[in-house]
């Protein structure tokens, strides 16, 4: 049976109406607009309320035709189909209608008097005065047409000359409200009348102004949600999830890995990705930018104090110690992920998809320490392997390990355009490094990056962060000299970027490249499939090099990491995370032997031949030996696949909770990196600089607060907005997060 949570609400509004006294046997009827169609559900025609069950509840389109197929009873709907239709199709604000026969506002109908602005809550709900719809006989379409034809008012009653009332609501809660109120008015209005006619006040035309006002200005933004936009991802009920233990069965079954180039462990297989089909960038990008037309949508503030009270009595551990920090730590915490509304949570113990905090709550981690863990946190039998290596060695020595030398070796086996490769101590070092290469390579000095990107904190790229055309706003304590040769280019316009490569010629030329193969901010504005194929074009023709980022997609879209997806191969790589595993010291740089040769080091006779690059900590026993171990697990479990898969579980699951509830949010995925967009923040840039500067904030803290939400139903995100899969998502802990998912979503505005 489709749209049962529409039928509900059907259902519950007769049930309230019934308790009330508003309904009596079959008079009357209620409808529900089905979100994200142009269809609703309505009482049936004829039927017992005290009976009524939501498979009793009828579908009917906005062309007033029963829908077939639907399920339930089958039962006709209201007579009065036709007034609801024309309501709905006039109104994009309207999501809920009842029509009654109450008592009061019925013998206002009889006499076909209209009702003022008697006070502001009536103006404020109902509008300028409740108007009388002129007489036609019941469930005719003349009375559709009587009844369209006030619907310009915006009012929210209306009484039914010789008939009774309708009264319409943003929800049904507000429907049900407005009747009663319209009720409440009604009775005083009579007592006025015949107490002494002709005396009755009105409020003063400003404050009713005021009050109509603030009912458009809902009216507007409710209707906003609707007009602009889009109809979500249909993803029945009955439509199978991708299964991750399906993928992870095939994995145990297949001979242990070899090592080879592939990734899977045998000279004749085929490479294997996470990404099993590509995001349908245009539509994905369309649906993102409805998002930001619309007016913010999040938790409704009743159940966000709920939200806080979790906080509050759930997390006093975490509080108290992330309080305490604040007074040795600057706020608090060391890492950017931590930053969570409405305090950090101190964590405890992780294992496999699982944190647990100070005060013992247990969370799915989606966070994954923001990427890095694609077998799972806390994973043994890398773990033990470690430690044999580090009770030898210790964690650092200072001279040469024969692990620097397995790591690289294991990442030109998976990844064959690295050939030669530097361990370095973080991706952010690595992009330094990177560009610093790239430099001394071409003698050319300017970098271009694409607008939104993350490409760690260096001087040079804290440009355009974020958020694309902002230049230089987010480089406080950089000096300008820093940013002087790095340009921005607006993200995945070719066009641009071709200008920008001609207007450096003149200046020198560009030294490199810079992108995020999947787009910026890991895909938050996901690159076209053919995108990085035409940068490496213009990269040969300009004479510049092309540095990808794979710091995030570095083995955790495959073991090939994007270059090996999308078949195009970098001048240089940067990755990190993944590369040691979820162990410190995570990053490093690889590419062409001729152009690394630049970071040759030792007494090699050619004094100033080389960059500067290094570190006490870089490339020790510690590290390396963690990222060959993990990299050699992961092959050997297909782990990268695994989590793409439950990535694929979780977002068609996503997609239909969103479908379900009628919510503008986006969820997509490339692999195991899994957008959820409910604000559309990430979306703003300097194109439409107005906007940013009015919405960033709100847009931000509902980012925020989501995020709150799910974490206190047992889900860490990153903030709010992005998730990270691993190995250790069987298909059973994503079904239980949908569950938690559906919980906070069913705590939204309007559902």
């Amino acid at each position: 049976m489709e749209h049962l949570r529409s039928r509900q609400h059907v259902v519950e509004m007769c049930r309230t109406l019934l308790e009330r006294g508003y309904l009596k046997a079959t008079e009357g009827n209620a409808s529900v607009r089905v979100p994200g169609y142009d269809r609703y559900a309505v009482t049936p025609s004829n039927y017992d309320y005290a009976r009524m069950r939501p498979e009793d509840i009828a579908i009917v389109d906005f062309a007033g035709k029963q829908v077939p197929g639907t399920g339930g009873s089958g039962l006709a709907p209201s007579i009065e189909c036709g007034m609801h239709t024309a309501i709905y199709r006039e109104r994009p604000d309207v999501h809920a209608i009842v029509h009654t026969h109450q008592p009061y506002a019925s013998a206002l109908a009889f006499l076909r008097k209209p009702i003022p602005a008697l006070t502001d809550e009536q103006v404020r709900f109902l509008g300028r005065s409740v108007d009388i719809i002129d007489y036609a006989p019941a469930g005719t379409p003349f009375l559709a047409r009587n009844v369209r034809k006030k619907m310009s008012s915006g009012a929210n009653a209306f009484i039914l000359a010789n008939h009774g009332i309708v009264a319409l609501g943003t929800d049904p809660d507000r429907a049900v409200f407005n009747m009663a109120l319209l009720e409440k008015v009604s009775i005083a209005y009579l007592l006025a009348l015949t107490t002494e006619s002709g005396k009755v006040y009105t409020i003063p035309d400003a404050i009713r102004e005021v009050a109509l006002t603030k009912l458009r200005a809902d009216e507007k933004r409710i209707a906003a949600q609707i007009t602009k936009g889009m109809p979500p991802l249909r993803v029945q009920a009955t439509d199978e999830l991708p299964s991750a233990d399906a993928v992870a069965a095939a994995a145990a079954a297949t001979p242990a890995a070899t090592g080879s180039s592939d990734g899977r462990g045998g000279q004749d297989v085929a490479p294997a990705y996470a990404i099993s089909e590509y995001p349908d960038v245009p539509g994905i990008m369309r649906r993102l930018k409805a998002l930001v037309d619309q007016p913010v949508r999040g938790i409704r503030h009743d159940a966000m104090l709920d939200v806080l009270g979790y906080f509050e009595h759930k997390c006093a551990g975490s509080k108290e110690l992330t309080d305490r920090a604040k007074v040795r730590i600057p706020g608090g915490v060391q890492h950017n992920l931590a930053f969570n509304y409405p305090f950090p949570l101190a964590v405890d113990r992780a294992d496999g998809a699982y944190l647990t905090d100070r005060d013992g709550n247990t969370y799915i981690d989606f966070l994954q320490a923001g990427g890095p863990t694609i077998l799972g946190s806390n994973y043994t039998p890398v773990n033990e392997r470690v430690a044999a290596v580090i009770a030898e060695s210790g964690p650092v020595t200072g001279l040469f390990h024969e692990y620097e030398l397995k790591l690289a070796e294991t990442v030109n086996r998976f990844m064959p355009h690295i050939e030669m490769y530097r361990s370095l101590g973080s991706g952010t070092e690595a992009v330094m490094a990177a560009v610093r290469a790239a430099r001394a390579f071409t003698g050319k000095k300017i970098v271009i990056k694409v607008g939104g990107a993350y490409h760690g904190w260096s001087d040079t790229l804290v440009y355009g962060l974020r958020v694309p055309g902002t230049y230089r706003m987010n480089a406080k304590g950089i000096p300008f000299g820093a940013t002087s040769q790095t340009r921005e280019a607006f993200p995945h316009d070719i066009g641009a970027l071709r200008r920008k490569l001609a207007e450096n010629r003149a200046l020198g030329g560009t030294a490199a490249i810079v992108v995020e193969p999947l787009g910026p901010e890991s895909g938050t504005r996901p690159a076209p499939r053919d995108f990085n194929a035409k940068v490496r074009e213009l990269c040969d023709e300009f004479g510049a090099l092309l540095i990808f980022d794979e710091v995030v997609t570095g083995f955790r879209v495959g073991m090939g990491g994007a270059a090996g997806y999308f078949g195009v191969k970098p001048d240089l790589t940067v990755l990190g995370k993944a590369v040691a595993g979820g162990y410190p010291m995570a990053g490093g740089v690889g590419g062409r032997a001729d152009v690394m040769a630049v970071f040759g080091s030792g007494l090699d006779g050619k004094s100033g031949a080389h960059i500067q690059v290094g570190g006490t900590l870089s490339a020790n026993p510690l590290s390396c030996a963690a990222g060959y171990f993990a990299l050699e697990e992961m092959a050997r479990t297909n782990a990268p696949v695994i989590a793409g898969r439950a990535g694929d579980r979780l977002t068609k699951g996503l997609q239909r909770l969103i479908d379900r509830f009628g919510l503008p949010y986006v969820a997509y995925n490339q692999g195991s990196i899994v957008h959820l967009e409910c604000s559309g923040v990430m979306l703003l840039d300097m194109h439409h600089p107005v906007k940013l500067l009015r919405e960033n904030k709100s847009r931000k803290q509902l980012m925020e607060r989501m995020g709150a939400a799910y974490t206190a139903h047992g889900l860490i995100t990153l903030a709010g907005s992005r998730m990270y899969t691993s190995m250790a998502d069987t298909d059973a802990v994503i079904d239980d997060a949908l569950a938690r998912f559906e919980q906070v979503f069913a705590l939204v505005e309007g559902v």
